[in-house]
């Protein structure tokens, strides 16, 4: 056991900036950081952490998340298993895969199911965690089987579709701290390469056309229902019916549509913006702070409440506050 403490040891590194890690471009520096690459020195990195009485947190692809700008007291562990296998209509991908190397992947061997992920920046294990989507589309749906490091048991287990949990923005993961993903299987169908192709064309540039190019984490809130909507705002629930809302909908879009109608599309605090493309995004438009952010997040929820009785509720994720 110490033989093995002190091989992890050498391969942890200190005072690491995060920031570049970030498709937010913002954090601070993490006291502890190592890449994982294998199931061993996933095991090995945890126990280390905990013999040292350190938190452990968690980095994927650096989308989805705003870290804090002082100093990350803990180990902050990145998921490096980007295995990507192929069985028939089945892919098994590594928790740090990324999105775009796995639908690519799937568009060489015609398989279909992930076209709406294109221009994600993120990873399959973040994805999967919050189940990650868009319009209708969300990652728990191609879900078959996820292998997870059980923290607490000390071991490794596979957990099925039911069993993870799926919701709006939601999994078992978020509740359950101490499962950590390692890989994932996924169940696709097959297609034409050529309608694969043209599916990602479409995603991509109705993505192009409603999403900002400045750094960004992806959407900031959680979208409201229709039907919370009504309950809180009929007034301007009503609005939204004209849009063409329906109750049998899931939630699509209302977020950013309430942000909208709030009239503070291209709000600034210090170098953070509400995007003036697309209300829920909150952009860096060169040197935002964690705090910047914060204190805009905070000014949305406060006027969201005030003026219309609306609670908005974060999709993002929040490292080291």
């Amino acid at each position: 056991m110490i033989k093995k403490i002190a091989v992890i040891e050498n391969k942890i590194k200190s005072d690491i900036l995060l920031a570049p890690l970030t498709t937010f471009k913002i954090g601070g520096r993490a006291k502890y950081f190592i890449e994982i690459k294998s199931e061993q020195e996933l095991e090995e990195a945890i126990k280390w952490a905990k013999e040292k009485k350190v938190k452990i947190f968690f980095l994927g692809g650096g989308s989805n998340v705003l870290i804090n700008d002082k100093e990350i007291d803990g180990l902050v562990l990145k998921i490096f298993n980007n295995k990507i296998i192929i069985k028939g209509e089945k892919i098994e991908v590594g928790a740090g895969a990324m999105l775009a190397q796995i639908l690519n992947k799937a568009k060489e061997k015609g398989l279909s199911g992930l076209e709406w992920a294109i221009g994600i920046p993120g990873t399959i294990g973040g994805a999967v965690r919050g189940n990650a989507g868009w319009k209708n589309f969300q990652i728990g749906d191609i879900i078959e089987t996820v292998f997870v490091y059980d923290m607490a048991k000390k071991k490794f287990i596979s957990l099925n579709k039911k069993e993870c949990a799926f919701n709006y923005r939601d999994s078992a993961f978020k509740k359950e701290k101490e499962l950590i993903i390692w890989k994932i299987a996924l169940k696709l169908k097959r297609k034409n390469k050529e309608e694969i192709s043209a599916l990602m064309k479409d995603f991509i540039n109705k993505r192009n056309k409603t999403q900002p190019k400045s750094p960004c984490p992806g959407c900031i809130f959680k979208n409201v229902s229709f039907a919370e909507l009504k309950k809180n705002n009929p007034v301007l629930a009503e609005k939204a019916r004209e849009r063409g809302a329906r109750f049998d909908l899931k939630p699509i879009g209302w977020a950013g549509w309430i942000i909208e109608m709030l009239e503070i599309k291209g709000k600034k605090i210090g170098r953070a913006e509400i995007s003036p493309e697309h209300a829920n995004f909150i952009v860096n438009i060169g040197g935002a702070t964690a705090d910047d952010v914060m204190q805009l997040i905070s000014y949305v929820k406060q006027q969201a409440r005030d003026k219309f009785k609306i609670q908005l509720e974060e999709e993002i994720e929040y490292i080291g506050f």
